[in-house]
């Protein structure tokens, strides 16, 4: 759950969203770093659930919502950044490459962007959850 976490934050403090895009940082490995660390972070829950059917649900939400998002966000950047073609021939939707993308931006972490863009949401919800897990724990031993 770390690791996703650690993701989404390092991209939210790269993206600036509608106003250019962005290879710098994790979008130099992985187009959607965002929802990459968003499936692992949900797999990670999926693992502490110790649950089946969260397995299943984590799955189906990603196939259900996720790809369909992410191709009408990528239509979305290819009408509106010429360069998206070349990118996205070269940077992978969801498995990153092991070497950034050359084309990459000279972006740097930004902590304001990861404010404006209130990632730390899903530190807290995933608190919440890693709490409900825990009481669902002690009370079910």
């Amino acid at each position: 759950m770390a690791a996703g976490l650690t993701i989404r934050a390092f991209a939210s403090g790269h993206v600036q969203k509608n106003e250019q895009l962005t290879t710098s940082g994790p979008y130099a490995y992985v187009r959607n770093p965002l929802y990459t660390g968003s499936v692992i972070l949900g797999f990670g829950f999926a693992i502490a659930a110790r649950t089946v059917w969260v397995y299943v649900a984590m799955v189906v939400l990603f196939l259900g919502i996720y790809l369909p998002v992410v191709v009408s966000e990528e239509n979305f950047l290819r009408d509106r950044f010429p360069e998206f073609s070349d990118y996205s021939r070269h940077v992978p939707r969801f498995l990153p490459r092991l070497h950034p993308f050359r084309g990459t931006s000279s972006g740097t972490f930004s902590s304001e962007l990861y404010w404006k863009h209130r990632e730390y949401n899903a530190l807290l919800g995933s608190i919440g959850v890693v709490l409900v897990l825990i009481i669902k724990l002690w009370y079910l031993r």
